[in-house]
C-alpha cells in the first residue's frame, strides 16, 4: 500500500474544446468564454490507498453504522410493509437532491403507469434503481452499476446503462466546460477509474460507513454517466451497506438526511476532490441520524394509520379487506387490476374488498369515473408528503 497516508486530490489535464453548438448561434462573449483548452479532472487511484480519518469522524461513523443496523433489525421485524414505504421515500429524497420533486400521489400514480409527469416518472426510475441495488446477487461490479443506471434512466434509452462517451461538467452553462464548478474526468478515463473504484469497494479493511461514503464520493468524482450520476451513486451506498451486512431488510433513507444539509453535502464532495475525505464521511454519518429520526416519525404515523384502519374494518380478520390494507400501505394509489394481482384474486373480488374499505373511510375513489377507477389511501399519502416536507427543510449545519 502507498506509504503516504494523505488522501489524494484530483489532478488536472488539458483538453481542447470543440463546441457542438454552431458559432453563429452564440454571442461573441460566449464564444470567447468557451475558446481554447479546458482542464478536466483526473480521478486518483484509490484501490490500495490508506484510509486515515480523524478519531471523532470515525466515532460518529461507527455510531451511525450501529444505529442503521439497529433500525434495520427493529423495523424489519415489523409486519407492516415498511420496506416498500422506506424505499419510496429514499428514492424521492435522492431525486429531490437533483431538484426532481413530486408529491406522493403523483409518484404512486407513476408507479402503476397512470402519470406522465416527468418528475414522478423519474422518481419511479429511482425506485427501480434502488431495487436493483438491493436485489443484487453477488458482488458489486460493472454489471450492477450499469443495471442500476439502466433501471434509473429507462426514459432515456440512448444513454441508459452506458458509460458516457463525451465530456460532462457540473455548473456553468451547456455550451462548454469553461467556467464550470467541476469538470469530470475525460470519458476515455471512465472504464479504468471504475475498475479502480470497484477494487476499492471489494476491500474488507475499512469501517463500513466510512468505506461507503468514500466510495460514493469517488463515484461522483468519476461521474461515469451522461446523467443520473448522483442518484446512481446514492443507490450504490445502499448496495454497499447491504453487501456489508449492515442492512438486510429495509432501506435507511440516508438521502433524506443529506437533503436537509444539501449545501454541506456538495461542499463535502468538493473537499473530497481536494484531498480531504473526512467531510463526506461526517456528512453521511450526520445524515444517517437525521434520516433515522425522520423515518421513525413516518413509522409512528403509519402505525397510527393502520391501527385506525383495523379499528373500523367490519369484516373478519384475515379476510380480503384485511389483506388489502397491506397493499394500501405499500401502494397508496391503485386500480382494481393492481389490487387483484397483488392479492391473487379476480378484479371483481378486488372491487368488493375495495368497496368494503371505502365504506369505512380507509380508501377513497378520486376519478369520479365509472370505468378505469382509481382509489387512494389519503392518510398514507399525507404521511409520505409530511416525511418529504421534513426532509426538505434545510438546516444551516456547521
Amino acid at each position: 500500500m502507498p506509504s503516504d497516508a494523505v488522501w489524494p486530490a484530483v489532478s488536472w489535464e488539458p483538453y481542447d474544446w470543440v463546441p457542438t453548438i454552431p458559432a453563429e448561434l452564440l454571442s461573441r462573449r460566449v464564444r470567447e468564454r468557451h475558446h481554447g483548452p479546458y482542464q478536466a479532472a483526473v480521478a486518483p487511484t484509490i484501490t490500495d490507498r490508506i484510509v486515515q480519518l480523524p478519531t471523532d469522524v470515525l466515532a460518529i461513523a461507527d455510531a451511525a453504522t450501529f444505529e442503521i443496523a439497529r433500525f434495520d433489525t427493529t423495523v424489519g421485524a415489523d409486519l407492516t410493509p415498511f420496506g416498500a414505504i422506506l424505499l419510496r421515500t429514499e428514492s424521492a429524497s435522492s431525486s429531490q437532491i437533483e431538484h426532481l420533486t413530486s408529491g406522493a400521489k403523483a409518484v404512486a400514480l407513476a408507479e402503476i403507469g397512470n402519470s406522465d409527469q416527468r418528475n414522478a416518472v423519474e422518481i419511479v426510475g429511482n425506485v427501480r434503481a434502488m431495487r436493483t441495488a438491493l436485489d443484487m446477487d453477488g458482488e458489486i461490479d460493472r454489471r450492477l452499476l450499469l443495471e442500476m443506471h439502466a433501471a434509473l434512466m429507462v426514459h432515456d434509452p440512448q444513454h441508459a446503462g452506458r458509460w458516457r462517451t463525451q465530456q460532462v461538467w457540473i455548473g456553468g452553462d451547456n455550451v462548454g466546460p469553461h467556467g464550470a464548478a467541476f469538470v469530470a474526468p475525460h470519458h476515455t478515463r471512465v472504464p479504468n477509474s471504475i475498475d479502480d473504484l470497484l477494487a476499492f469497494i471489494r476491500r474488507d479493511n475499512i469501517p463500513a460507513l466510512a468505506h461507503t461514503a468514500l466510495a460514493h464520493a469517488q463515484f461522483e468524482t468519476i461521474h461515469p454517466f451522461i446523467d443520473g450520476n448522483g442518484r446512481t451513486g446514492r443507490a450504490l451506498m445502499h448496495a454497499m451497506l447491504r453487501t456489508k451486512g449492515v442492512t438486510e431488510q429495509v432501506t435507511v433513507p440516508i438521502a433524506a438526511g443529506l437533503l436537509t444539509r444539501v449545501d454541506d453535502y456538495f461542499a463535502a464532495l468538493t473537499a473530497y476532490r481536494a484531498g480531504d475525505p473526512a467531510p463526506i464521511v461526517e456528512q453521511v454519518a450526520e445524515a444517517t441520524f437525521t434520516a433515522l429520526g425522520n423515518a421513525r416519525l413516518l413509522i409512528e404515523d403509519v402505525h397510527e394509520i393502520r391501527a385506525r384502519w383495523e379499528s373500523v374494518i367490519k369484516t373478519r380478520r384475515g379476510s380480503t379487506p384485511w389483506r388489502l390494507i397491506d397493499i394500501a400501505l405499500r401502494q397508496p394509489v391503485f386500480d382494481a387490476t393492481t389490487a387483484a394481482e397483488a392479492l391473487g384474486i379476480t378484479d371483481s373480488n378486488a372491487v368488493r374488498a375495495i368497496n368494503a374499505l371505502v365504506e369505512v373511510g380507509v380508501l377513497t375513489e378520486f376519478t369520479g369515473l365509472r370505468r378505469n377507477r382509481l382509489w387512494q389511501a389519503r392518510e398514507v399519502l399525507d404521511a409520505l408528503d409530511d416525511f418529504a416536507r421534513r426532509a426538505g427543510k434545510r438546516t444551516n449545519g456547521n
